[in-house]
């Protein structure tokens, strides 16, 4: 109940009343145990299932593995993808190109890193043998 409350107050759920399937749990621990990894920015810390579509607008949607997304809330590359991403930085905002927009930055954030992982390469210096 808490937690409910607190979600609401957040915005991440406009009420208290509606009531999720008696299968989201089960669901959800599937959905994780397939998509392991933060669709933005690859993380596996403070994963959560996002629905695309959201539950209190298309709730006949809430277990269509095609409606969800992992998103992480732990604030790696120091956002909260779950919240910017997923919510367009406002919780009770709707992003209906979640998924485009993870993948999009998803190649940003990969770049940066190959690009980072070459320089620190190229900036290694060896001695020559005299």
């Amino acid at each position: 109940m808490i937690t409910a409350l607190k979600d609401t107050l957040q915005g991440k759920t406009p009420s208290l009343t509606l009531k999720r399937s008696n299968q989201w749990p089960k669901v959800r621990k599937n959905f994780l145990a397939k998509n392991q990894l933060c669709a933005v920015c690859g993380g596996k810390k403070k994963l959560e299932v996002h629905h695309i579509q959201p539950f209190h607008q298309s709730p006949e949607l809430e277990l269509e593995e095609s409606n969800l997304i992992t998103l992480c809330e732990d604030w790696s590359y120091g956002v909260n993808c779950h919240l910017l991403i997923g919510h367009l930085g406002n919780y009770r905002t709707i992003n209906p190109n979640v998924k485009e927009d993870a993948k999009t930055w998803n190649n940003k954030l990969n770049s940066v890193t190959l690009s980072n992982k070459a320089n620190t390469l190229d900036k290694k210096v060896t001695t020559p043998n005299v």
